[in-house]
């Protein structure tokens, strides 16, 4: 496959209610969808679409105003629109992205911040985020040029290298490709919810301000609506006080209402084990229900694994720890298990590409998975929940667009209920289906705006 051309759409989303994301609230956020014209060698050109939250506040986390690192974020997705397709590479989408991302995406990243020597460096996070819109465009792309689903791309009849290859030529993967490492998917897949740090939990938390939308704001409507079995809590990660009570009362909540399963999110903002280790250990001895219901621990530490190499086992020793933020590509895995991690959080918002590598190198080494969220609406939920489903995770996957703007996505619900709303505590994917990502984007009819940029 070559990439002819590619174009670029810009979304705007207002959330219902706020979104906490370590110090930083997100209020509203814009998604980048991008369309690839590719050409197969017998000359039939297609469409491919992807689409993703460029969500500043996780991928930028800083003092730097919000709206320059919006708009520098933005500036940078608009240059993968030429670059991309100048980068000129004819074959597979797991081996032309997985190129552009070694070798030519850090490039970009240093000539854009070279044009803004006073500021702070646009970080790699950032520049894996603008990129995955056109990496999920190119597979659904290749998909359709093969009249296959993207999930059945993987094997050795269309890949060209094995594993080894890509993975710095480790013998364990010689003669292995991703579809070795991938489960096939159920139709129904277990859904986690999203308590966020200013989410109100009990009416006494109410403080009047909260919309009258017809969605529910209160946890325990939440979990009775949607029939919920998961909840994500997050953390402050800097008030021990707070963060115990949290899971203290979320934890009666969960015993009450018969949810089966808690995870821990710290939020990045804690530097030493410890603090996690005393809060897990205080839980376990004042409320052993909880503790035991908690699945896993996500990403306590700093998103820069390199320049953090903080020892984790102890953390690990009580409950499986996930990295995320840090996990940027496979090799922050290989490094993160050799302090402790034994899981990695997957997201498509870094690539497809990554996501694969990532997940392949983590099952053959042993460690856990899971499939997070980036808060996805619109097309970007059904790459996300497509990856989960075939990954094989520990728990379903994490899915909150509906709880922070669930009318965004209404166009695209018309066609895939099951994918935009949450029920009896799963998502129904029986909806998606034919070839790439399944889309059925002419069903779904969005309007979309003028775009961007394109060199269509």
């Amino acid at each position: 496959m070559k990439i002819l051309g590619a174009e670029l759409y810009i979304l705007p989303v207002d959330l219902r209610i706020p979104l906490k994301f370590g110090n930083q609230t997100l209020t509203s956020v814009k998604c980048a969808r991008v369309k690839v014209l590719s050409e197969a060698e017998d000359g039939t050109v297609v469409e491919g679409w992807g689409e993703t939250p460029l969500s500043v506040a996780w991928v930028w986390p800083s003092s730097l105003d919000y709206e320059q690192r919006e708009s520098r974020l933005i500036d940078f997705t608009v240059s993968i629109v030429r670059f991309f397709v100048e980068f000129n590479e004819v074959g597979h989408p797991f081996e032309v992205c997985a190129r552009f991302i070694s070798e030519s995406l850090e490039d970009f990243r240093r000539l854009h911040n070279e044009m803004y020597p006073e500021q702070e460096e646009l970080p790699h996070l950032a520049a894996l985020v603008a990129f995955s819109a056109f990496d999920l465009a190119s597979y659904d792309a290749y998909g359709k040029l093969y009249s296959r689903p993207v999930f059945e791309l993987f094997g050795a009849d269309l890949l060209n290298k094995d594993l080894s290859e890509h993975l710095d030529s480790e013998s364990s993967f010689k003669g292995k490709y991703p579809s070795d490492y991938l489960v096939k998917p159920a139709q129904k897949i277990p859904v986690w919810h999203l308590v966020g740090g200013l989410d109100p939990i009990d009416a006494d938390e109410l403080k009047g301000n909260e919309p009258d939308d017809g969605y529910p704001v209160l946890l325990r409507d939440w979990i009775r609506r949607d029939g919920l079995r998961c909840l994500k809590v997050k953390l402050r990660g800097t008030d021990w006080d707070w963060d115990f009570e949290r899971m203290k009362k979320i934890g009666d909540i969960a015993l009450q209402e018969g949810v089966q399963c808690l995870s821990a999110d710290f939020n990045c903002t804690v530097n030493d084990p410890e603090y996690v280790n005393s809060v897990l250990d205080s839980i376990a001895a004042d409320c052993p229900e909880t503790f035991e219901k908690i699945l896993y621990v996500e990403q306590p530490f700093p998103y820069e694994l390199k320049d953090n190499q903080i020892d984790v086992h102890s953390v690990a020793d009580r409950k499986p720890l996930y990295l995320d933020e840090s996990a940027h590509d496979w090799t922050y895995v290989k490094l993160g298990m050799s302090l402790g991690w034994n899981g990695v959080a997957l997201k498509t918002c870094k690539t497809l590409t990554g996501a694969i590598l990532s997940l392949c190198w983590a099952k053959e080494n042993g460690m856990g998975l899971m499939v997070q969220d980036l808060t996805n609406p619109m097309l970007a939920q059904i790459p996300h929940v497509l990856l989960a489903a075939h990954a094989g995770t520990i728990m379903g996957v994490e899915s909150n667009g509906m709880q922070f703007y669930p009318d965004a996505s209404l166009p695209e619900e018309s066609v895939h209920p099951g994918i935009y709303r949450r029920r009896e505590g799963v998502l129904d994917m029986s909806t998606i289906n034919g070839p790439g990502f399944g889309y059925r984007n002419q069903e779904i009819g969005r309007e979309l705006p003028a775009p961007l940029s394109s060199n269509i």
